[in-house]
């Protein structure tokens, strides 16, 4: 065994085979060993005892829109990095918009690591994009390192990222499938958008309406379709619409490979809830009913729901104005992931190995990062340490999002992050932050 630079001990850490005291020995910023409680500590080795505190992996966020460089304004990697860390995420995968350029060709992901280098204080890797016109460039931008491509069926809100129609959508999907990738999707259908009911105005009901189930419902059963019939591996982002379940489920049963995900806003937030002109609720696909959440829930416990990520999408505070119809849509939530759903898997009967599998494990395996996502021999030492009986009230002002608009003000929460470590290092301790340490990621590194 090599010289042991780390030991983290507790009661209660979180492993594959479930909650248990146990001393986690780190070498070279690895997972050397999980060792009983009580081992001996080598000579070699400091001693970090967090006492009954829960050591988690540390969480992976495969949907987060950095937006830099081009609208740092909105977010920017030494901003969100900062709010993942004080949130217990030690990766994140950029989305391949909002920023200018978008990443849609090698030449565009190379402008956004130069970007990333020297503020990321956890680990970033990428996605690329899949346009109308950019067939030509997805192969060279999975050879460059992206993790999969993203596309939009419906307006993506930003001129330069356009949405696949179906045989857009077929063409990117066959190119992809080719070399062996992954296709993630925004799954709304603009044909049924563009039917519902559409008024300006500050009524969240207005809104809700014009962004009904059956958008996403139609794109969902559609995108099934294509994959099932080129054998291709696609993913659902942000899944809202509850109906859609069923669908996803049998199409797992048939050996389609189709994974999904949902959101913390989504699983903790409901339609009842929002007030009107509180803009800092709006997303898309909606914020749904209380009803339609609780089968989510369902889903995720039943395994249909394969992991949940934040779609952190922030923007200036002038872009939310009250009315519903114009204002940006996207939640803020990066560095509230994890206690937004701690409290709500608990008060519904869920554990934190529950919450460590939904928000590090699988998302990891999404991505192909295969030493993320668990406290095992072999892994980072990447890790989040939890007081999950403790709670704190949100106060937008603390947080380390560069827009403190957040759709969570004043909610008391469960589960306080004490510190964050990236592969045996702490970045974050009681919301104090380090410097940044974090690595820039590569598909297949």
């Amino acid at each position: 065994m090599p010289d042991i630079q780390l030991v983290l001990r507790s009661t209660r850490v979180v492993t594959p085979e479930g909650t248990r005291p146990a001393a986690v020995a780190v070498a070279g910023g690895s997972i050397e060993a999980v060792l009983p409680y009580d081992a001996q500590v080598p000579s070699s080795a400091s001693l970090e005892d967090v006492g009954d505190q829960v050591v988690l992996p540390g969480l992976v966020d495969t949907h987060v829109h950095v937006n830099d460089p081009g609208r740092t304004e909105w977010e920017g990697f030494w901003t969100a990095t900062r709010a993942a860390a004080a949130g217990g995420i030690t990766t994140i995968v950029d989305m391949p918009l909002n920023s200018l350029p978008p990443t849609t060709t090698v030449e565009n992901l190379r402008v956004k690591q130069e970007v990333a280098r020297t503020k990321a204080h956890v680990d970033v890797g990428f996605w690329g994009g899949a346009l109308p016109d950019n067939v030509k460039d997805l192969r060279p931008l999975h050879d460059a390192g992206v993790f999969g491509f993203k596309c939009f069926l419906s307006p993506s809100g930003v001129d330069e990222f356009p949405e696949l129609d179906q045989r857009q959508l077929a063409n990117s999907l066959g190119e992809i499938t080719d070399f062996g990738g992954l296709l993630i999707v925004h799954a709304e259908d603009p044909h049924h958008l563009t039917a519902a009911p559409q008024r300006n105005g500050r009524k969240y009901a207005d809104f809700l309406a014009s962004r009904p189930r059956d958008a996403e419902n139609t794109a969902i059963e559609n995108l099934i379709a294509q994959a099932r019939r080129l054998g291709a591996r696609v993913h659902i982002l942000h899944l809202s619409s509850s109906d859609a379940l069923p669908l996803i489920a049998a199409a797992k049963r048939e050996g389609v490979r189709v994974t999904v995900e949902s959101c913390p806003h989504f699983l903790t937030l409901t339609a009842e809830e929002v007030p009107d002109g509180a803009t800092e609720f709006k997303c898309c696909p909606p914020i749904r009913e209380a009803a339609n959440q609780d089968t989510l829930w369902a889903g995720l416990a039943d395994g249909t729901i394969d992991c949940i990520v934040s779609d952190h999408s922030p923007s200036t505070a002038d872009l939310k104005t009250p009315d519903f119809a114009t204002a940006w849509g996207g939640i803020s939530s990066l560095q509230l992931g994890l206690p937004a759903i701690w409290t709500e898997a608990r008060r519904r009967g869920h554990t934190l190995d529950d919450v460590a599998r939904w928000m590090s494990t699988a998302p990891a395996e999404l991505a192909g990062l295969t030493r993320k996502g668990a406290i095992e021999a072999g892994r980072d030492a990447d890790f989040a340490i939890l007081a999950p009986e403790a709670t704190f009230t949100v106060d937008p002002a603390e947080l380390f999002h560069r827009n403190q608009v957040t759709a969570y003000a004043g909610k008391t929460l469960h589960g306080v992050v004490a510190s964050t470590w990236l592969r045996g290092r702490r970045i974050a301790d009681h919301g104090v932050i380090g410097e940044p340490t974090g690595q820039l990621l590569q598909h297949g590194g």
